[in-house]
């Protein structure tokens, strides 16, 4: 099987050469670059499966690079790499939209072993979906497939991790979902950073589900979600 295509940003040349190295033994196919900016033109000129992005770098950043790259591909999984380790760096990193962090130094075999879980559950996801599946979601039509939610004709793109985790509570309403439950089915694992992040991503469903009034995601606290349907009356 072809072995999946990695951008790899990063500006330190000799930590770069030893991954870059590394991941093609194991059989990945890695697109480098120096500096962001250098990076979001290699992403917008090739194929990429995932994304690995030093957080410290010149001229654009890590953040600042998986924001540029998200409104491109909302999908793409993104690793970030940093020396950081504060708590507030790690909720920005998984507030713009990262899959994993890992903080410098780690071992090779982490990376590695953090790239195959990653797509592993990508691959999990998309089969988990029926090709060509539309939900009927209040006034909302929910196409998990193509990763949409339509609205009076007018479209409104998901990232990969708004899809799982609306389909989650698609299948699943008026029924409460832990946290946990989400968080393992989505990320992985269900730590203390990764539920921030999840809750950004529920306020963004939140919001982008407002416009239907029969419709809410209630946080039972300490708990986990549910996504209430109900009848309105004019």
């Amino acid at each position: 099987m072809k072995k999946a295509s990695i951008l790899l940003v990063e500006d330190d040349p000799n930590l770069s050469m030893v991954l870059q190295d590394y991941l093609e033994i194991l059989g990945y196919q890695i697109i480098m670059s120096s500096d962001g900016v250098e990076g979001l033109e290699a992403f917008r000129g090739n194929h990429v499966d995932l994304c690995i992005l030093d957080v410290m770098m010149p001229r654009k950043d890590g953040f600042s690079l998986a924001e540029d790259i998200r409104k491109e591909d909302a999908g793409v999984p993104i690793i970030f790499l940093t020396a950081k380790a504060l708590k507030e760096d790690r909720i920005k990193g998984f507030q713009a939209g990262c899959d994993d962090y890992i903080t410098k130094p780690f071992s090779t075999e982490e990376l590695s072993l953090r790239i195959e879980a990653i797509l592993r559950r990508c691959l999990l996801q998309q089969q988990g979906i029926a090709p060509g599946s539309q939900m009927k979601l209040g006034k909302y039509i929910f196409d998990p497939e193509n990763m949409l939610l339509l609205l009076d004709g007018k479209e409104r793109s998901l990232t990969r991790k708004e899809t799982a985790l609306l389909r989650i509570l698609y299948q699943n309403k008026n029924k409460l979902v832990v946290r946990e439950h989400m968080l393992k089915e989505v990320w992985g694992d269900d730590d203390y950073f990764l539920g921030r992040s999840m809750d950004v991503f529920i306020a963004k469903l939140r919001k982008y589900l407002k416009s239907d009034p029969s419709l809410s995601i209630t946080n039972v606290h300490g708990t986990g979600f549910k996504l209430e349907t109900k009848q309105v009356t004019d």
